[in-house]
């Protein structure tokens, strides 16, 4: 019986020469990551278990990046205890602000995560590094101790279901927008600890930049990992980032899947979650009057070089309205430096949008974007829970960043086309 390219990678990272669906399997880890929320629970419990040593410095990396730089002083101690952590274990991959990012667009930029890798990290987006052709999940906090301490991890194999995309994209559609669609068909709960398998003529055709975007959101439809098979366009992201040496995983043509589901991209408009999951799509032409106090691109999921272009050339010689803050928040410094030396910055302040130095700041309520009782902002971002980006009361309508640049000149949810 063929596997998947899910289990294949489960199945190099044990001693076992298959796994299927439903085994649990002890898996050895390639990259086990903490953020400045989550690492410091797992080095207090690391210590409680009698930790004294990382089981390899290389292997473990830390990235302050939910609340720095550094929000307020119970930052700055989340902060501190990582950096102490840090020099106390050595540890090779450490990103201070300045040569940091957003953990999931920093780890592929810098070649630490590569195709074939098992990848944990406490925060549920890890399954970012799936567009690489990786295996990327989020865990606790505990789990991450547990993987500092034995390199080592617990898992079930999950169950596959194949989405298979064919057909040409609508202008202004991205991979955002399949993303969402494809959650809203499913529901929340529709891939519940199962993996997701990307593939088809439309997905060959994307960009990196899509790709991530896509792998980041399956934990919104419940998925344990999002996955896409290399090709000749992961190689050509891959190849001049590569710390090290890495492996590329096919499915077998035998493989068995939960569910294989066919979608027609021609069908899809720009989309737009309503607020309170990110399940509730609609598309552009369906959303209505929405006005706005804010919108957001930046981000996880769009924050790369390409969602900047984007929105640029859609605010070249516009202004945004005045009633609106537009917030854009680079992904990584080296996003920032490209951003500047093609001269995307001076659009956006040109624009009177409000640049930031990389964070995932508003994403999560945390700061540089806080909304207000009764505020609503359209945003780049993944979710758009009750509270999610400030007061209970606020909005958040999630979209591509073509929809939130333009919305942000419109001064409500709208497209391009209407500019």
């Amino acid at each position: 019986m063929g596997m998947t390219i899910t289990e294949k990678i489960l199945a190099r990272h044990t001693d076992l020469a298959e796994v299927s669906p439903g085994m649990l399997v002890n898996a050895r880890v390639d990259i086990a990551l903490g953020n400045d929320i989550t690492a410091p629970i797992a080095i207090e419990e690391f210590r409680k278990a009698g930790g004294t040593k990382v089981f390899d410095r290389e292997k473990v990396v830390l990235v302050p990046d939910h609340f720095a730089p550094n929000k307020d002083i119970a930052s700055a101690e989340q902060c501190k205890v990582m950096k102490n952590f840090v020099r106390e274990q050595d540890i090779t991959h450490y990103y201070e602000v300045g040569k940091a990012g957003i953990e999931h667009a920093l780890l592929p930029e810098q070649g630490v995560v590569l195709p074939g890798d098992l990848v944990i990290g406490a925060d549920s987006h890890s399954c970012t590094y799936g567009a690489l052709g990786a295996f990327g999940i989020g865990v606790g906090s505990t789990d991450l101790a547990a993987a500092f301490l034995t390199g080592e991890i617990w898992l079930i194999v999950p169950e596959t279901m194949k989405f298979v995309l064919h057909g040409k994209l609508n202008k202004w559609v991205s991979g955002k927008d399949l993303i969402l669609y494809i959650i809203g068909r499913i529901g929340v709960d529709g891939a519940l600890y199962r993996a997701i398998e990307f593939t088809g003529e439309t997905v060959r055709g994307l960009g990196m930049a899509d790709r991530f975007t896509m792998a980041n959101m399956v934990v919104e439809a419940g998925a344990k990992n999002g996955i896409f098979i290399p090709d000749e366009i992961t190689e050509s992201y891959v190849k001049d980032r590569a710390e090290r040496d890495y492996t590329f995983y096919d499915s077998d043509s035998d493989a068995v899947y939960h569910s294989v589901i066919d979608i027609d991209v021609s069908i899809i408009e720009p989309q737009v979650a309503f607020p309170p999951l990110p399940s509730n799509t609609k598309g552009i032409s369906q959303v209505g009057d929405i006005r706005l106090d804010q919108s957001v691109i930046g981000s996880c999921t769009n924050g790369r070089i390409e969602d900047l272009r984007v929105a640029a050339d859609i605010l070249k010689g516009r202004k945004v309205a005045s009633h609106m803050r537009l917030i854009v928040i680079p992904a990584t410094q080296e996003i920032f430096k490209a951003a500047v030396k093609e001269g995307l910055v001076d659009i956006f302040l040109e624009a009177n949008a409000v640049v930031s130095t990389p964070t995932c700041g508003p994403c999560l309520g945390g700061y540089m974007g806080i909304l207000a009782d009764g505020e609503v902002t359209v945003s780049t971002t993944n979710r758009n829970f009750v509270g999610r980006m400030g007061h209970r009361n606020s909005e958040v309508y999630l979209s591509n960043p073509a929809i939130a640049a333009a919305s942000a000149v419109l001064g409500r949810i709208g497209s391009p086309e209407e500019l």
